[in-house]
């Protein structure tokens, strides 16, 4: 898996959250709360869980669905590690190794924010969401037998903790860890009031201890600390069946998986095999795909899905094109800049970059019109900011007036508009000003800085060579503007080892974001994570601002208050300029060969939700043809 896709994998451990209690015990019966402590199925954060007690499966699954067939995917990049924990500070890793695990919660795809019981059967915490508790289910074992112990939670936090920057500033807030009954651990925060914290626990991926601890078939100990192409052993419904380094890997369902009735996995988990085909070239993969040794493709590239397809498989209507919606996130796509350098401190010179930015133009010519720009970091909800601010986000904005942009309170964020000749003059003489306010003066047709001397040059860096085009799209602008612009493909690794040390001027990033966020803009936005290596704040933002406001997002009491907060978060972000944003499309582009079927009523979080609740058709795969 390459970095996007492994940050989007991390963000599907962002989309649960918390219910809370409508009472909790007096103060009088506070010394008999371990023996009354109020147990539950599962967890959301704001309002009722949808489904009960003993619910029988979720209602966007075919029960029936028959257990048979392959799925062939495509993972872009390369791979040589399959330890999950080290995944972004040592190698690459098979991003895929996660069908193996297992967390102590499952997500619904037709809720906004909710879990319930997988690896444990019940959950409860106190009314001041100081801590929680989770029981772990008798019958919970490892792919060799052993059970799955208070034990293996524990060691699994530490690891997290210890060896992964990004989660450890995840878990931060988590003071204590310890065993509290037979199968019971407890979880102790180091506050009140934080009411995503019990359930960020239960998004832990659960890792086995005994195997971790032990020897490989050649007497070596095992170190959860470093890469290793070893087959890690899991507790989930797929194994690894075998692999070839950087090309392909192949699960396979386990017969026997311990939790095969449980009903969070009904109608889940149908295919016998999947299997992971790796391209380091996205052009090569399309081309896989026609020639039918890939079944499904996910196509990100606007000029593809206008031109590409037009196959004689298509036609027969033996490949089929469809479009899913995108209902349970929001996005910043945009222009990253490394705010660690000097010369992009200043936000004047951010914001030029952005009026140098054709976005209008660049649609009609390379995108076929198809995309709409982003105005918000939390494009496509309800939580991206509109407007002037009022109401209770008014007052979250006043605690910090003297640390914001004077327009965060006057003005509506919105991005420049080009796509004509006299609005592309107008806005580079724009750019131009912004530039001499912040000490750059155009000598010789070079953009210097006036008091060193030195011109301005940015590298545009890239792990796909697909985007160059939007790159070199971007740098007549720019070049109008004096500043040296050169752009840099690099392979997957070279990408993630730039990344890791802050070695770069500017990149293409995407940050997904639920439609309940929480802690993880810490990681994302806040002070303490821009030194972290590995961390999501690639930007290097380190704002009191913007601190506050996230704070502000954490200990949200109340749905309303939640949206009121992210407005400010949002509003605080873009009006510093971190970023030149980009477009968005609001659907999942998705071709496959049809020997799929799948549920009439497709879950509204759920994207395409392949191969999630899909399931292999027999009839369907005899009238497309035989597999390559």
């Amino acid at each position: 898996m390459n970095r996007r896709s492994l940050l989007k994998s991390a963000l599907l451990a962002l989309s649960a959250r918390v219910l809370p209690l409508p009472r909790w015990i007096g103060a009088a019966q506070a010394q008999d709360a371990a023996a009354q402590k109020n147990w539950r199925h599962g967890l959301s954060l704001f309002g009722d869980l949808k489904y009960p007690q003993d619910f029988p499966r979720f209602d966007y699954v075919n029960a029936n669905a028959p257990k048979a067939g392959v799925a062939r995917q495509i993972s872009i990049g390369t791979f040589d590690n399959f330890n999950i924990v080290v995944a972004n500070v040592k190698g690459s890793l098979a991003g895929s190794i996660g069908l193996i695990y297992e967390r102590l919660l499952e997500s619904a795809l037709d809720e906004v924010t909710s879990g319930y019981g997988l690896i444990a059967e019940a959950v409860s915490y106190p009314g001041d969401y100081s801590s929680v508790s989770y029981r772990l289910r008798a019958e919970a074992k490892w792919q060799d037998g052993e059970p799955i112990t208070p034990n293996d939670v524990i060691f699994s936090f530490e690891a997290w903790r210890e060896h992964n920057p990004q989660l450890a500033a995840y878990y931060r807030h988590i003071t204590k860890v310890e065993k509290t009954g037979d199968r019971e651990i407890t979880f102790t925060f180091d506050m009140p009031g934080n009411r995503e914290l019990p359930q960020i626990v239960g998004e832990l991926t659960i890792l086995p201890k005994h195997w971790w601890e032990g020897t490989d078939k050649n007497g070596k100990k095992r170190d959860i600390g470093e890469t290793t192409l070893e087959p890690p052993l899991g507790s989930g419904a797929y194994r690894l069946k075998e692999f070839s380094p950087g090309r392909t890997v192949v699960y396979e369902r386990v017969p026997d998986y311990w939790g095969k009735t449980l009903n969070v996995n009904i109608g889940v988990n149908n295919f016998d095999e999947l299997r992971f085909e790796y391209f380091r070239d996205t052009t090569v993969a399309l081309e896989a795909f026609k020639a039918d040794t890939i079944d499904w493709r996910t196509e990100n590239s606007a000029k593809n899905w206008a031109t590409a397809y037009d196959f004689p498989a298509v036609t027969e209507k033996r490949v089929v094109l469809e479009e899913f919606s995108i209902n349970s996130s929001g996005v910043m796509q945009a222009f990253a800049f490394n705010i660690r350098r000097g010369k992009f401190q200043d936000p004047r010179v951010r914001r030029a970059f952005n009026y140098a930015f054709d976005f209008e133009e660049m649609n009609r010519q390379i995108f076929f019109g198809q995309y709409t720009r982003i105005a918000s970091y939390f494009q496509g909800t309800e939580l991206a900011c509109g407007g002037v601010p009022a109401g209770r986000e008014l007052e979250l904005l006043e605690t910090v007036r003297d640390k914001v942009p004077p327009e965060v309170f006057t003005t509506p964020y919105s991005n420049p508009v080009n796509g004509n000749p006299e609005a592309v003059r107008n806005n580079l003489r724009e750019a131009i000003r912004l530039l001499k306010d912040a000490g750059y003066e155009i000598q010789n047709q070079k953009l210097v800085d006036t008091k060193s001397g030195a011109p301005f040059t940015v590298e545009f860096l890239a792990d796909d060579p697909n985007f160059e085009r939007v790159f070199l799209f971007y740098k007549p602008s720019l070049d109008r503007l004096g500043i040296t612009i050169s752009v840099r493909t690099v392979d997957d690794a070279q990408y993630e080892n730039r990344l890791r040390n802050w070695d770069f001027d500017i990149i293409t990033n995407a940050w997904g974001e639920s439609l309940s966020p929480g802690n993880e803009q810490r990681g994302y936005w806040g002070s303490q994570a821009a030194d972290q290596p590995g961390s999501l704040n690639l930007i290097g933002i380190k704002n009191p601002a913007v601190d506050a406001m996230i704070d502000a997002v954490i200990f949200a009491k109340s749905r309303d208050d939640l949206v009121a907060a992210t407005h400010a978060l949002d509003r605080v972000l873009l009006w510093n300029n971190y970023v030149v944003p980009q477009w968005s499309y609001g659907k999942v582009r998705s071709a496959r060969w049809d020997r799929f079927g799948r549920p009439e009523q497709m879950p509204k979080y759920g994207a395409s939700a392949f191969p999630n609740v899909w399931w292999w058709d027999a009839d369907k795969a005899k009238k497309a043809g035989t597999k390559s």
